[in-house]
């Protein structure tokens, strides 16, 4: 059965930009009341005013998810003030662009705290209104970097494969939750400006894989498609998703390519 986002409340964190903003204008165009969170508030605004501006309602929440403070001020949002979820969308994330032994431990755990431990922290703050019997629908946006290993991106795939484990085992001890995972592949978004560096400075760069990736909006309308039907795990991407299957059908195959496709 699909679910009609009209008048339903939705959380998407990660809202600022890119995918998080190109869903939160989709599930405005379809009626949702939206509460969008990011750590820009300025870009945030934005989005928010472009929700308005489709008919939506929508609250911009400032929210850094590598921060445990932060994500329980804002899970706390909602209690404060009575409001039931019924969409959570997971979308905050931040990528890398280094080698696995140049990339610091600190580097590699700023990128779990924001990819991983802030979206556990957050759902485990909002268990109270999450577990029972009300149907809640949980959006992880992952990456197809998520399903293998990858050079340049030790930390982001190892966040990235985490996700699946723990949402997988949430939603198998709740039957009132649908987990949709949303596995991009190259999305033309400014995710590869803001990756990080093995020091932790910013990558700052568009990455051309990126730049020539599928329209951003195209991925939210798709996304929150799958979300609506209750699919469980959605490639989104070109043809860069064929890596997918060679790995999983042809794994040998996999390894003699994957170090020769270009990491950016």
């Amino acid at each position: 059965m699909r679910i009609d986002f009209a008048g339903r409340n939705v959380l998407v964190t990660g809202a600022s930009s890119g995918i998080g903003a190109a869903m939160a204008r989709e599930f405005a165009s379809r009626g949702a009341v939206l509460y969008l969170a990011a750590r820009n508030a300025e870009r945030l605004a934005g989005v928010c005013a472009a929700c308005e501006a489709l008919g939506a309602k929508a609250e911009a929440l400032t929210v850094d998810m590598a921060s445990e403070e932060s994500v329980d001020a804002l899970a706390a949002e909602f209690g404060k003030r009575g409001v039931l979820l019924d969409v959570i969308v997971l979308n905050a994330g931040i990528s890398q662009r280094a080698l696995t032994f140049e990339t610091a431990t600190d580097v590699d755990r700023k990128v779990m705290e924001t990819n991983f431990f802030g979206p556990v922290r957050l759902v485990k703050q909002l268990a109270g209104q999450i577990r029972g019997e009300r149907p809640v629908s949980l959006a992880v946006t992952t990456s197809i970097s998520g399903l293998f290993g990858f050079p340049l991106r030790s930390a982001y795939c190892a966040s990235k494969h985490a996700l699946f484990g723990f949402f997988e085992s949430l939603e198998l001890e709740n039957p009132n939750v649908r987990v949709t995972f949303l596995i991009p592949g190259r999305i033309n978004t400014p995710i590869s400006r803001s990756a990080v560096l093995g020091d932790g400075s910013a990558y700052a760069e568009m990455d051309p894989g990126q730049a020539n990736g599928m329209d951003v909006d195209k991925c939210a309308r798709i996304a929150v498609k799958a979300i609506s039907k209750g699919t469980r795990r959605k490639l989104i991407g070109g043809i860069e998703l064929i890596m997918v299957y060679i790995k999983k059908w042809c794994p040998w195959l996999f390894f003699k390519l994957a170090g020769k496709v270009s990491a950016k």
